[in-house]
């Protein structure tokens, strides 16, 4: 976890970033560490007040900080939210998968990061189709960012993963440009 990215809230980050086979799963095993902390759902992302979403802003830190896993469950709260359809479920899909290929990293499984990682970059592309800024994220430049990191991933070797993808940040939009809280 790199202490130099951009935090966009103030939530602690969870004791350990699970990666099967390795850690307690968070919910199921009583050892995990959301076990028996089941999370209220969160009302839909709003395009417009995004800022104001902790959990949307959590999951970016979660990312960010190689909390792969977590930060999918936080953004697939926001996806069921969003009726799983439209134009806001398809940019959070497109942001799950990001970290669905980052758990995959984690496991230094190349075929599964370059499965998930392909499909967020072709759901992004969808929805940039519409409007390059989606909830902060500068889509083109993430989906320039993934897809070059695909191409490294091609011909690395597995153990070299994990520091490979962790070289995809969520920089987001603020008041004072991108990725400056």
């Amino acid at each position: 976890m790199t202490q130099d990215r951009p935090r966009y809230t103030d939530r602690k980050f969870p004791p350990y970033t699970y990666v099967p086979g390795r850690s307690p799963h968070p919910i199921s095993d009583p050892a995990g560490h959301m076990h028996g902390h089941e999370p209220p759902a969160p009302p839909p992302l709003d395009p417009a007040n995004w800022r104001d979403s902790e959990t949307y802003l959590y999951g970016v830190d979660l990312f960010n900080h190689g909390y792969y896993w977590e930060s999918h469950e936080e953004w697939e709260s926001l996806w069921h939210a969003a009726g799983r359809r439209g134009l806001v479920a398809d940019f959070l899909k497109g942001l799950i998968k990001l970290a669905a290929a980052g758990v995959k990293s984690l496991e230094e499984k190349p075929t599964g990061v370059l499965r998930h990682s392909r499909r967020g970059i072709e759901l992004l592309t969808s929805v940039m189709s519409t409007k390059k800024n989606h909830h902060g994220v500068d889509v083109p430049q993430v989906v320039k960012l993934a897809n070059g990191l695909c191409k490294k991933i091609e011909s690395c070797d597995s153990e070299h993963l994990p520091g490979i993808w962790s070289g995809l940040v969520l920089m987001l939009e603020t008041d004072q440009g991108f990725g400056n809280p």
